[in-house]
């Protein structure tokens, strides 16, 4: 089917929604350029190239996660047969879970950038501690051991990598829309979870969207939040701006979620990816204003 034959099955917020989304895409490129070849190809640093994989999985995810919302539901002929359906569902749930995985990878760098900026190298004379002064000097002279340090950084990188897996490996019956159970695979699948909505949400989406990412929304921009508080001047305005984005960018990945189980399709097509495009530019504009060392 030719590329124009999918929009004569959209309603205009889906038109809408997923011109966004193509957009937030491009952003991602510009994103990866800007953060790759201007800031990691001159300085070399580990920081910048965090910042330049990011956009890269994100924009992976989210063309997987356009499949799965817009183009394999339009694969579908107008007399399916049950196998036919059933092959379709199975490719949303592969596309859902590829979207889920390079999204978590992309949190990953996030993750490996707060663990450069709460870790990072100290120079030597910062780690002559006295072991009688107090617990406060043991545990900086611990935190300043390159082995502890580089080992709390990879503990902080594992835990996004391992919910990324669980997303490839979970069970259909813990991650399944269950709009997906009904329409391809006729209720078949057992689906487990917390009743949202008048309908059963899956346990396995229901921790992924609704517990794991909450918690990284507090986390994440909260961490920022520290870095501002003790720091000053550049630095300062840096960091306060890269919380404000970050928390711009979850609020629209958890509203996306939100308005799809209250099926709310104008605001679901509008205000999450217009958040997301609003986060994308403050974190340029936090990224600019600062050159860390």
């Amino acid at each position: 089917m030719l590329l124009q034959d999918y929009f004569q099955f959209m309603d205009v917020w889906s038109a809408v929604e997923l011109g966004l989304y193509f957009t937030v895409i491009g952003y991602y490129v510009l994103l990866f350029a800007f953060f790759g070849l201007m800031k990691f190809r001159t300085s070399k640093k580990i920081y910048w190239l965090f910042f330049a994989i990011l956009p890269i999985m994100l924009a992976i995810g989210r063309v997987f996660f356009i499949s799965y919302y817009f183009f394999i539901p339009e694969m579908q002929s107008t007399s399916p047969s049950q196998a036919e359906l059933i092959n379709i569902g199975t490719l949303r749930m592969i596309s859902y879970r590829l979207a889920t995985f390079f999204t978590w990878m992309g949190i990953t760098c996030i993750v490996g950038v707060l663990g450069i900026l709460l870790l990072p190298t100290p120079v030597d004379s910062d780690r002559k501690f006295d072991l009688t002064g107090g617990l406060k000097e043991k545990v900086i002279k611990v935190f300043n051991s390159d082995n502890v340090r580089h080992a709390c950084q990879l503990i902080l990188l594992i835990i996004p990598v391992i919910i990324g897996i669980l997303a490839l490996s979970l069970p259909d019956a813990v991650l399944m829309d269950p709009d997906i159970n009904d329409i391809y695979f006729g209720g078949a699948v057992p689906i487990e979870g917390p009743i949202i909505n008048n309908a059963k949400y899956p346990i396995g989406r229901f921790m992924l969207n609704l517990v794991a990412l909450p918690l990284l929304v507090f986390l994440i921009p909260v961490i920022f939040i520290y870095l501002a508080w003790k720091t000053f001047g550049v630095l300062r305005k840096s960091y306060a701006l890269n919380a404000v984005g970050f928390i711009f960018y979850f609020a629209g990945r958890l509203l996306q979620g939100i308005f799809e189980s209250f099926e709310l399709p104008h605001m679901r097509a509008t205000i999450p990816p217009l958040l997301i495009i609003l986060s994308l530019l403050l974190i340029v504009i936090a990224n600019n204003v600062e050159q860390l060392k």
